[in-house]
């Protein structure tokens, strides 16, 4: 019998791959036309939007996870945290509650979801709330906290219910809403046209050295309107820091290094460990995966099999919030668990340029 070579079995998976996209196709256009029709009656005035007498900026996306959007919600209000008095409303993705909530530093993830709770955490004075109505959670948090400034809406580009005074969309570097198709064929929830929406476009995740880009270009490629603003960011990666007390890394890290995820894309993250290491373990889930019993078992199986090497488990701030209850557990086995963070970082020398832009939508906002 004559055996597959690897060359073979890439196209053989590139070929499945594209079969499979082009049955879907009829799907596609199904869901095309149900997004594209509800489109048409909120432009048509025929379903309401929403709007507030507090400036709100939306953080979203075209695509199905991935594009960075709590970085860049991070970002903002690290930038304007210590102006303005800010709250944050996000769905609460993957949490077993219901309705509206303020979130508390002491809320578990199955209570607010694992990304609002880690905004709560990291930034102890933000406001955060969660709510599967954005329109009902808006006018609760103004309900409980009537001081606020600005309200920053997590991944509510879909969510027309509520016009933001500013859309902020995000699209990844190396996967644009420009070479993708509508869901299930694709990853986008919307048609690339609904991008007319958004007032500023960001290319996240672009690859490190790159310090120029072709700005026009993009445009051209993503199909911009003369209004809407580009700018591209990436993600630069701060210090390692204890899952358990929080105190920076100050050694030597062994070999292997044993990376727990459970997020969209951990591409970047792989590249960035590279520099530590030349060999990972990778225990890899799917997105917002709540970790079992299981799990955690084999994160101890794997430490202790290269125990003789001081390996370390490394994981994502995100993940941290979802291993959080088995804080006890790992802690008493003694098992060295980091979190390594990110950040966003504009490139181009625009970060001065984007924040004026923000800082001109609060100042000029009008009720």
């Amino acid at each position: 019998m004559t055996g597959y070579g690897k060359n073979d079995i890439s196209w053989i998976i590139v070929f499945e791959n594209k079969l499979f996209t082009y049955l879907l196709l009829p799907f596609s256009l199904l869901y095309y036309c149900v997004i594209e029709t509800r489109n048409l009656l909120y432009d048509a005035g025929l379903i309401k939007s929403v709007s507030f007498n507090i400036p709100i900026i939306s953080v979203g996306n075209l695509s199905i996870g991935g594009a960075g959007k709590t970085p860049h919600v991070e970002y903002l209000v690290s930038f304007l945290d210590s102006h303005l008095h800010i709250g944050c409303l996000s769905r609460g993705y993957r949490r077993k509650s219901k309705g509206f909530r303020v979130v508390r530093v002491d809320n578990s993830f199955d209570e607010v979801g694992d990304e609002a709770l880690q905004l709560k955490r990291k930034y102890s004075n933000l406001e955060v709330f969660v709510s599967e109505s954005r329109v009902l959670g808006v006018i609760e948090l103004l309900k409980v906290r009537p001081n606020l400034n600005l309200i920053l809406l997590d991944d509510a580009f879909q969510h027309r219910s509520i016009r933001p005074g500013l859309n902020i969309l995000l699209t990844e570097f190396s996967n644009p809403y420009s070479k993708d198709f509508v869901l299930p064929s694709g990853r986008l929830r919307e048609s690339r046209k609904s991008s007319s929406r958004a007032d500023i476009v960001i290319i996240t995740k672009c690859p490190v050295g790159e310090q120029r880009i072709d700005k026009q270009l993009w445009r051209e490629q993503l199909g911009l309107l003369d209004n809407q603003l580009l700018y591209f960011s990436r993600y630069v990666y701060g210090q390692l820091y204890s899952f358990y007390d929080g105190n920076y890394l100050t050694k030597q890290l062994g070999n292997p290094i044993i990376f727990l995820s459970a997020i969209a894309d951990t591409q970047y993250l792989k590249q960035e460990l590279n520099t530590y290491t030349n060999t990972i373990i990778h225990l890899e889930y799917e997105d917002h995966h709540k970790f079992t019993n299981r799990d955690i078992e084999r994160v101890i199986e794997l430490y202790e099999t290269h125990r003789s090497d001081n390996p370390c488990i490394i994981t994502t701030e995100k993940d941290a919030m979802r291993l959080s209850i088995y804080y006890y557990k790992l802690k008493d086995l003694n098992i060295p668990i980091y979190v390594l963070p990110i950040r966003v970082e504009f490139l181009n020398e625009e970060e001065h340029k984007f924040q004026q832009e923000i800082r001109d939508f609060l100042l000029n906002f009008k009720v």
